[in-house]
């Protein structure tokens, strides 16, 4: 026997551990590689920030400058049309930032202009469907005809004669 009671017997095990704190470490230093200090703000951007700002912009890293060591500089990636609203509303963003965190831990948002993600999908110029090909004339079928006649299979010489019709009626350059 022990001449500890069981309720302050040494436990062995740690026991069942969060996901959430397993996967901390490794986050922290993958984003600490992209110069993220704090994984937070990467992985909670869209509450962090709201809706509103989430869509226009997205965070790119955090400095900390060679000044008093109060306060950080967050770079934001937005696009060009974007940025004075984001500025205008710098301040609004700065206070959620810092009211996620419980300190001034931003002090200055620095804007990068860039193309949003999807932005070259919407801006590829329009293409009109492309006009039905002109059915060849009996002149030029009966060319497509002469040139496929040496191949023995029908179906293969059918499918040749109507590729060469739409080959031979197609303007040259």
């Amino acid at each position: 026997m022990t001449d500890t009671p069981p309720s302050r017997a040494r436990r062995r095990g740690r026991g069942f551990a969060q996901a959430g704190g397993l996967i901390a470490p490794r986050l922290a230093q993958a984003t600490g590689k992209r110069g993220f200090a704090v994984a937070r703000l990467l992985t909670r951007w869209d509450a962090i920030a709201g809706p509103d700002f989430a869509r226009l912009a997205r965070p790119v890293r955090i400095g900390y400058g060679a000044r008093d060591g109060l306060g950080a500089t967050l770079t934001l990636a937005a696009r060009g049309a974007d940025a004075p609203r984001l500025q205008a509303e710098s301040a609004r963003l700065i206070a959620r930032v810092n009211a996620a965190y419980g300190y001034a831990a931003i002090t200055r948002i620095r804007i990068v202009q860039t193309g949003a993600p999807g932005l070259a999908e919407a801006a590829a110029p329009w293409q009109p469907e492309a006009a039905p090909a002109a059915e060849p004339d009996t002149k030029t079928r009966e060319q497509a005809r002469r040139t496929a006649a040496p191949v023995q299979d029908p179906g293969l010489r059918a499918a040749l004669e109507e590729l060469g019709g739409h080959v031979l009626t197609r303007p040259r350059p």
